[in-house]
């Protein structure tokens, strides 16, 4: 598809130049658009969500997610105190893995360490920091973009050369669909995510009084660290059981064990905006956050800051591999890796 291609007024995709890389790697932005309006724009690094407009009930759109202008922005964020992987895909293992180590096939396996003694989200230098190569558009009914990174052996210690494909899909119901698939040359562990950050009153506002509900009886316990102890906390009469709507918390960051396909909802009485999470993973890690510190701005001059928005990270669970009880998180040479999450968008 030539540069600077113009999408149709309908079903379509923009794609221009969003940047480039200190090692002169073009980074394009790609802008998907349905019959109804409503666009999803993704860039090649990191295979990010830059933006996700919903159209409103007053005839507006609505970008829904964080993220940032400049691939600069993008990139000078992993050097923030607590990078906030605004958007982007996490791998090879998101969530924290306890002491980075594990043991596969009678082996230990030391990975890097980049969250304290531990790892978090793929390791010093995971797929969120990737150049993703696109390999596949649809620019007619239900457009979509296919991209794909092929992780070295060993790549953050991770064993295995192993080949991930992301697709996103703009439905004409306003849904957009994430699909990834992953193949291994040797057995391996792997739990892919999408971490775009939600607020349906819009990027720049804050989160707290739009309704939640998740799809839950249980979450992990966890020690201080984050790190799962392999037991359950049951959520009746818990400050977390969103089991009927309520508020989203002010600060949050567990794991949900969920109990169907619908994992979770979000609700703007502003906006009207619903939004529901569908998945075939059996986790949700619910986030609060987007704090940048004061030291990046936002899209559009915005000050992102604790409260900002509430990120739904459909995924296995965090540290399973060190939980032979948990769902299980290792890929066996040549198996193939599938998860798919909806995000479906609807005005009320």
């Amino acid at each position: 598809m030539p540069k600077n291609h113009i999408s149709q007024i309908y079903n379509g995709l923009n794609e221009k130049l969003f940047g480039t890389t200190p090692d002169n790697q073009a980074v394009l932005s790609y802008t998907l658009t349905n019959k109804n309006g409503m666009e999803c724009t993704i860039i090649n690094y990191g295979a990010t969500i830059m933006a996700i407009k919903v159209p409103t009930t007053n005839g507006g759109k609505t970008d829904v997610v964080l993220g940032f202008d400049t691939l600069e922005d993008y990139i000078h964020s992993f050097d923030l105190p607590s990078a906030p992987y605004l958007g982007t895909v996490v791998g090879r293992y998101a969530g924290r893995i306890n002491k980075a180590s594990f043991s596969l096939n009678g082996k230990k396996i030391q990975l890097t360490k980049n969250h304290h003694s531990h790892q978090i989200h793929g390791g010093l230098d995971g797929f969120s920091r990737k150049f993703w190569e696109v390999t596949d558009i649809h620019t007619d009914t239900n457009p979509s973009i296919t991209l794909e990174y092929t992780s070295a052996a060993n790549e953050e210690n991770f064993p295995g050369e192993l080949n991930v494909k992301v697709t996103y899909t703009l439905t004409e119901n306003n849904e957009l669909k994430v699909i990834f698939l992953a193949k291994s040359t040797e057995d391996t562990i792997l739990n892919l995510t999408q971490h775009s950050y939600f607020n349906l009153d819009g990027h720049a506002k804050d989160i707290t009084n739009q309704k939640l509900t998740i799809n839950a009886k249980n979450i992990l316990e966890t020690t201080k660290e984050l790190i799962p102890t392999g037991k359950y906390t049951e959520l009746k009469n818990h400050d977390f059981d969103f089991s009927s709507p309520k508020n989203c918390p002010t600060a949050i960051d567990n794991t949900f064990v969920l109990e169907g396909k619908e994992a979770a909802t979000l609700y703007s009485e502003k906006t009207r905006i619903k939004m529901t999470v569908l998945t075939n993973q059996p986790g949700v890690h619910i986030y609060v956050g987007g704090n940048c510190f004061g030291q990046i701005k936002g899209k559009e001059n915005a000050d992102y800051h604790p409260t900002s928005a509430i990120c739904f990270e459909t995924q296995n669970f965090p540290d399973a591999p060190n939980h032979p009880h948990f769902p299980n998180s290792i890929l066996r040479k040549d198996e193939e890796y599938l998860h798919q999450t909806t995000f479906k968008f609807e005005n009320l």
